[in-house]
């Protein structure tokens, strides 16, 4: 499985055997486990250390350093989404900031930064979404996944609805039915006297 997410088989193997454990672990046990060099063992925990995804933890009674993982799977998943936005994500988008302040020189260089601006903006905004996302409560994030197609009901009903704060004007009202409110008349920049 560790393969899929980008990192080597012995860090998702390292990895794997620290959750399951639920209990922090020394090196030379996981390498006792697992039938790993120390080595081995000892660069996967620096490169699952980089990622934030393992604690370095002192026992009481005990000189060796333990290790373990964050013990709420929704912790994880944040870790690694806000990990691969800084490995993966800001670099790309710096990139493209750097490539849309060249002046075009011709049509085709422009039609191309045309294409990097719709790309960025893309990514921008789904950064800025992720960041949103990374801010719930782990309640309310369970609730929109379990929303599912659901929130595209609930945008359908929101589209349906008048905006709160607002009032709207029938589009066709017959002459003399109704009075227009002064706010909505002061909106359009007409003088209501």
């Amino acid at each position: 499985m560790g393969s899929r997410w980008g990192i080597n088989r012995t860090v998702g193997q390292i990895y794997a055997l620290l959750y399951i454990s639920g209990h922090p672990l020394p090196a030379d046990e996981i390498a006792e486990v697992l039938s790993f060099s120390r080595s081995n063992v000892s660069m996967g925990l620096k490169e699952l250390q980089s990622w934030r995804l393992v604690r370095l933890q002192h026992l009481p009674g005990d000189r060796r350093e333990h290790f373990s993982t964050p013990g709420d799977v929704w912790q994880i998943v944040r870790i690694l989404a806000e990990e691969r936005r800084r490995r993966e994500i800001d670099p790309t988008l710096s990139v493209l900031r750097d490539l849309l302040l060249k002046k075009p020189g011709n049509a085709d260089e422009r039609a191309i930064q045309h294409r990097l601006q719709e790309m960025h903006d893309l990514i921008e905004l789904l950064t800025r979404w992720s960041e949103d996302v990374q801010r719930l409560e782990t309640q309310q994030l369970t609730q929109i996944l379990r929303l599912g197609a659901g929130i595209i009901r609930l945008l359908d009903l929101k589209n349906a609805l008048p905006l709160l704060g607002t009032k709207r004007r029938p589009a066709k009202s017959p002459p003399g039915d109704a009075i227009p409110d002064e706010d909505v008349l002061a909106d359009e920049g007409v003088d209501g006297d």
